[in-house]
């Protein structure tokens, strides 16, 4: 005979104390102190996904405020109040369906309601499921008594996209941000509720129904009690993966190293297995995207390289596969070929493993160019050996003066005699300095032994000319020395 008064998982393992909140420690600590020290807001704002306990959450808080011994934290169980607002059937608590109650006349009704008094309790509190369904009307007309309520009366929003909530509410509000459940916490849950209800579940099952739930407890509650009606007093994990047509943690495994090792056979055949059983493609790439983030972190670890996957890779070579797989994430859920978008991601990822990022490759090349370029500059630069320079002898009893000419300032088209190097005294010009310059000139070239401007030029000539190819070349280069013709100079630029 069926019992009528059967309740589900879920609904029997509803948390009676935070303290069996799981998941949600910040959130208990913020209420409890906040109990303690009086400092209890008007309003509350509880944000999350799916069943991480926000509607649960602001009924331990309105039954925390209200119970006869209050306010606490922690209340006793036969209170007489906690229970009625536990069920629902509490007067002071009003929970309403914002999804189905998203009217202004609704709202306009709890705005002349919420002017009474309480009935039997301390407090009058509204809670407000799902707030982001009211309409922008509705939104408005709460606007002032949100603000500035009576004394007695607190409100609770909870809502699954804050984002659809006016600034306007949410600024007037206390919030809570409620967090996915990880899956090591919903297993230990799980594995609670079993030995209670006197099951037997492989841990590998209760893991792969945590998976299932992406955070939510209640989802995870729900699939328990579902595996339970399938199977009975054992929970396997292959009844889960046919259940919920789930791939096997093999085929994932095999999946990714045929990613790492590029083996298109490989793929092909394990894709095509997953479709001929009709299991979930998308879900198989959640769990192979899963196993890539693993690979990912284990190569950060072991310092640039991770054989995870069977093959050893770089960081940079598993954060590129990862990518390819995330890519391919929203192609495999909506399109129209979910078989061939799932073999395609495959492939993609397979050659994102293998190549090379372009960022990369250009750094590479442009090092190496440099590189090059810094040898042939070297190269190009490099002094030749010192020449020997032919020795010019010139005659005891002259008295030539050596001269320099001063720079050119004036145009390009006037000739210049530069320094010459020290490697080559004899051509060496030395240039008056000082105002005693043109003094020291005039008197060098009244000696009666000075020789004439034809020998002297013709002298000097000889001695240009005498240079070998490699000198002028380091003069030309180091010193910028221009040779001119000497019949060229000007003398009065001389002096």
């Amino acid at each position: 005979m069926v019992d009528q008064g059967y309740q589900v998982i879920a609904r029997r393992w509803r948390p009676k104390q935070f303290d069996e909140l799981v998941g949600q420690d910040h959130v208990t600590r913020a209420l409890g102190n906040a109990i303690e020290m009086g400092r209890i807001g008007h309003a509350y704002l509880f944000v999350g996904p799916r069943g991480t306990g926000k509607t649960t959450s602001a009924r331990l808080f309105a039954k925390a405020l209200n119970w006869e011994d209050g306010p606490s934290l922690r209340t006793a169980e036969d209170s007489e109040i906690g229970k009625a607002i536990m069920e629902g059937r509490c007067l002071d608590v009003i929970e309403i369906d914002a999804a189905s109650n998203n009217g202004v006349e609704q709202v306009r009704e709890l705005r002349d309601e919420c002017q009474y008094a309480p009935a039997q309790c301390r407090f009058k509190i509204y809670v407000i499921d799902e707030v982001h369904m009211l309409s922008q009307a509705a939104f408005n007309a709460l606007l002032k008594t949100l603000e500035e309520p009576p004394s007695h009366v607190k409100f609770i929003f909870a809502t699954t996209e804050s984002r659809k909530v006016l600034p306007t509410i949410t600024s007037r509000c206390q919030r809570f941000e409620f967090r996915p459940i990880g899956p090591e916490q919903i297993t230990e849950k799980l594995s609670e509720i079993c030995r209670s209800e006197d099951i037997e579940a492989e841990p590998e099952a209760l893991g792969s129904i945590a998976r299932l739930a992406n955070g939510g407890m209640r989802d995870a509650q729900s699939i328990l009690d579902q595996m339970i009606s399938f199977c009975g007093k054992k929970v396997t994990q292959t009844d889960v993966l046919d259940v919920y047509g789930l791939a096997s943690p093999e085929q994932i495994d095999a999946l990714g190293k045929g990613i790492a090792a590029a083996d298109h056979g490989l793929l092909l055949g394990v894709s095509g297995e997953l479709a001929k059983d009709g299991l979930d493609l998308h879900r198989a790439l959640v769990d192979l995207q899963e196993l890539a983030r693993d690979c990912l972190v284990e190569s950060i670890r072991a310092g640039g390289k991770g054989d995870g996957l069977g093959v050893s890779l770089s960081v940079e070579a598993h954060a590129r596969i990862l990518d390819a797989l995330r890519s391919g994430e929203e192609l495999v859920q909506r399109g129209l070929s979910d078989k061939v978008n799932f073999e395609v991601t495959l492939f993609r990822a397979a050659e994102a493993g293998r190549s090379r990022a372009i960022d990369g490759l250009i750094q590479e090349i442009g090092s190496l160019a440099n590189a090059a370029g810094a040898k042939k500059k070297i190269a190009e630069t490099k002094v030749p050996p010192e020449p020997e320079l032919e020795q010019v002898s010139i005659p005891a009893e002259s008295s030539e003066p050596e001269l320099e000419s001063p720079q050119d300032e004036e145009s390009d088209s006037e000739p210049t005699i530069e320094e010459a190097p020290q490697e080559s005294p004899d051509l060496a010009l030395e240039e008056p300095t000082g105002e005693s310059a043109p003094a020291e000139l005039e008197k060098t070239f009244q000696t009666d032994d000075v020789p004439s401007v034809e020998e002297e030029q013709e002298e000097l000539q000889r001695k240009v000319e005498a240079l070998s190819a490699s000198t002028r070349k380091i003069l030309q280069d180091d010193y910028q020395a221009t040779f001119l013709g000497v019949e060229k100079i000007d003398e009065d630029k001389l002096i």
